[in-house]
């Protein structure tokens, strides 16, 4: 198989990694200008891209980069979601408007299906939890509960709700990885009906989320290995490079070996986000699982490699590996997917 890139997607990719390289604050709108929102979705919805090698694409370049940047929260899942109930993205893709999902509640743990907010006449009252980008966002897409019981599938719905909408409350805070959340509260409060059988289109999203943030740890991995490794070729001891120690070498290879194993699932999860719903979610159960077990011995072992410098906030390093671990609680940790890959697999 040809694992190489279309020649429209290593432009995409070059272009990316350059203006990423010396990017600094808030680059939304030169994102947008630069065409890399487009690229998440297709050409039906205004975009150019949209498929999972494209995300694949887009996301490992943003993990490579020292930014945090919310482009998950506040344009994929959002912008697929709207997609889905054919509503017009134009001024997300444009950059002229962000958005974010409040869906996580505090008894739902992954399951996409516990919704226990409640929607009575586009009324929303409930609790959202860790709303990625909520503070910036213009507008939030929340999940609510039509009917059934809080587990059903059948019965979810999504409302466009203002952020300075009655009876919504927003209390935000840093997040361990960098960027913000919030918790929001909903009492009563108004909000626009944009589906009212939504589990299919959150799902869909959810499932583009999983493949864009193992892309992403995947770029943050990379960056993480090759620190170390050039670490350990100019750290000197004993009057030669640390990285000549076999002990030291060996451990290097290993985190090397690991990553090409992160590559090949997330090239896997990418050429299978198209397929039909079970076949898609086992594979990316799998590749989030692998994601999630080498991203820990990566965040580890090139910590502890570099000593006492890995652990400072000054060295990007200290910063890459916070983001690798954090990852694994993104939607749904290692244990979660082994779980749902086994379920899957019957």
């Amino acid at each position: 198989m040809n694992f190489e890139l279309t020649e429209e997607r290593q432009m995409l990719q070059d272009t990316l990694r350059r203006f990423l390289s010396g990017a600094t604050g808030d680059v939304w709108h030169d994102l947008a200008e630069l065409g890399v929102i487009g690229a998440l979705f297709g050409e039906d919805a205004g975009g150019f891209g949209g498929t999972g090698f494209d995300l694949a694409v887009v996301f490992e370049e943003l993990g490579r980069a020292d930014l945090v940047l919310p482009l998950i929260d506040a344009a994929l899942i959002p912008g697929r979601l709207m997609v889905a109930a054919g509503a017009d993205v134009a001024p997300l893709i444009a950059g002229t408007e962000r958005f974010a999902f409040a869906h996580s509640e505090l008894g739902a743990r992954y399951d996409l299906n516990w919704v226990e907010t409640r929607a009575k006449d586009n009324r929303l009252t409930g609790e959202k939890t860790t709303v990625f980008a909520a503070e910036d966002a213009d507008t939030l897409l929340v999940s609510a509960r039509l009917s059934g019981a809080v587990d059903d599938q059948q019965g979810i719905g999504v409302w466009q709700v203002a952020k300075d909408a009655p009876g919504l409350t927003m209390r935000s805070y840093e997040l361990a990885q960098g960027g913000r959340g919030a918790e929001v509260s909903l009492n009563d409060t108004p909000g626009t009906p944009l589906m009212t059988q939504a589990y299919d289109a959150i799902a869909d999203a959810m499932a583009a989320a999983t493949l864009s943030q193992c892309a992403e740890t995947l770029g943050a991995m990379d960056v993480a290995v090759e620190m170390t490794r050039d670490y350990l070729g100019t750290r000197r001891q004993f009057g030669r490079p640390i990285g000549t120690f076999q002990a030291l070498s060996h451990r290097l290879v290993d985190l090397m070996m690991e990553l090409e194993q992160v590559r090949s699932a997330v090239i896997l999860g990418a050429g299978h986000l198209e397929n039909p719903p079970a076949e898609r979610d086992r594979i990316l159960s799998a590749t989030k699982n692998i994601m999630g077990r080498v991203g820990r011995l990566v965040a580890e072992d090139t910590i502890q490699l570099h000593g006492g410098i890995g652990m400072t906030h000054e060295y990007a390093l200290s910063r890459y590996a916070k983001r690798i671990a954090m990852a694994d609680h993104r939607f749904g940790d290692t244990d979660h997917h082994l779980e749902q890959f086994i379920a899957l697999s019957r």
